[in-house]
């Protein structure tokens, strides 16, 4: 199975790269569902491309918003940007951009988004009519219902699933409550959610609205809205017997580590590596509880504080590593402060995570320091700490 893989920014794509992405997904300035992530304009595009293909990777952009007629006018000139630098696919829900990139970027792959809800073979089969060569399913199915679409459909169509992230409460992303709250700005059907649904609520009375109830609870609010993360790295057999070519990583929001960690994660798993030490890896990235969707039955509530977990950090990037007689020293640019003593788990694609203890303090954000360490390590490898809770 493909492994694809979030890329909100430069770093995120090089991160996910070298971690073992087959592909990365990623937007420019507009036309995509994380406006909020750092994404790339139009040169930042051409080197992104670039980039991916001098380390044979693929590069998924999304043009899966909603479109409206100034969409429809402003859209072939990206498109042919697209075509013209290379990308290998576009991901798009409206069948405006479906058209569209037919017409304007004719030597790039269309991928159908899970905000089309692609649940019934009939569906794949019409988008694929219309030029489709993958659809993304739509997050609510089961594996079984994967399976069953899988053998209505030609083989020649390909078909995605996310395999792991947050997960939204309205079908496939499309939900008009940020819009209601927050106003016309912050529509989720044009990437700027501000993720409601993620808030404590209480149950009100309209003519008084002191008198109120808290839902189901952490003993302070109520999170009925909000889902658990989707975590399938203990499934990805039944996800490839079901018929699924390519898995894919949410989150285009969240920062390099996490996108490093999280494809490092699933690629020890693809390449054969036993789950258990790799499931306990995740637990170390921020997120919910997790569960596994609607893959294995119906899907769980977050059942307390809406805050994300996370137990351990991003302490250095390794730039560069030299041999010497004692061991290897390692050239690392600063994240975030360690102190000396520190342990540090350093993560390397192809390898387990291994350990270290700082010979001195990483104190400033953004400067080199010479790390000793028993092992060599590659650029692009990373130290991490984890967090000191206190108990």
């Amino acid at each position: 199975m493909e492994l694809l893989s979030p890329a909100g920014g430069p770093e995120q794509l090089a991160l996910a790269i070298h971690f073992g992405a087959d592909s990365v997904y990623l937007a420019g300035r507009r036309w995509g569902m994380r406006s909020r992530a750092a994404n790339f304009d139009d040169e930042g595009l051409a080197r992104a491309v670039a980039y991916a293909h001098r380390h044979s990777a693929r590069v998924h952009v999304t043009v899966n918003t909603v479109m409206r007629d100034r969409d429809v006018d402003e859209l072939p000139a990206f498109l042919r940007l697209l075509d013209d630098i290379g990308v290998d696919a576009v991901i798009a829900a409206d069948l405006a951009a479906i058209s569209l990139a037919r017409e304007f970027a004719p030597h790039v792959a269309i991928h159908v988004s899970t905000q089309a809800s692609v649940m019934s073979a009939r569906a794949a089969e019409e988008y694929a009519r219309l030029g489709a060569t993958r659809v993304v399913l739509g997050r609510e199915m089961t594996l079984s219902q994967i399976a069953e679409l899988r053998r209505r459909v030609t083989d020649e169509l390909e078909l995605e699933c996310f395999a792991h992230g947050s997960m939204c409460m309205a079908y496939s992303g499309r939900c008009l409550l940020s819009a209601h709250l927050m106003g016309p700005g912050r529509s989720a059907s044009d990437g700027s959610c501000v993720q409601p649904c993620r808030w404590a609520w209480r149950l009100g009375e309209e003519r008084d609205p002191s008198v109120s109830a808290t839902l189901e609870s952490d003993g302070e609010a109520s999170y009925l809205l909000s889902s658990n993360d989707l975590c399938m790295i203990d499934h990805l057999g039944e996800l490839r017997q079901a018929g699924v070519d390519c898995i894919k990583l949410e989150g285009r929001n969240k920062g390099a580590y996490y996108a490093a960690a999280v494809t490092n994660a699933y690629r020890h798993v693809l390449d054969g590596d036993p789950v258990l030490p790799w499931r306990d890896e995740l637990d170390l990235v921020s997120h919910r509880p997790y569960s596994t969707g609607f893959y294995l039955g119906e899907p769980t509530q977050n059942p307390g504080r809406q805050d994300y977990a996370r137990d351990r950090r991003l302490v250095a990037v390794v730039e560069g590593c030299e041999r010497r007689e004692e061991g290897w020293l390692a050239t690392v640019r600063c994240r975030n402060r360690a102190e000396a003593g520190a342990k540090v788990d350093v993560l390397s694609p192809g390898e387990p995570v291994r350990s270290a203890v700082l010979g001195e303090a990483l104190v400033t954000n953004g400067q080199a320091y010479d790390v000793p360490l028993p092992f060599s390590v590659e650029p692009l490898d990373l130290l991490c700490a984890r967090e000191d809770r206190g108990d």
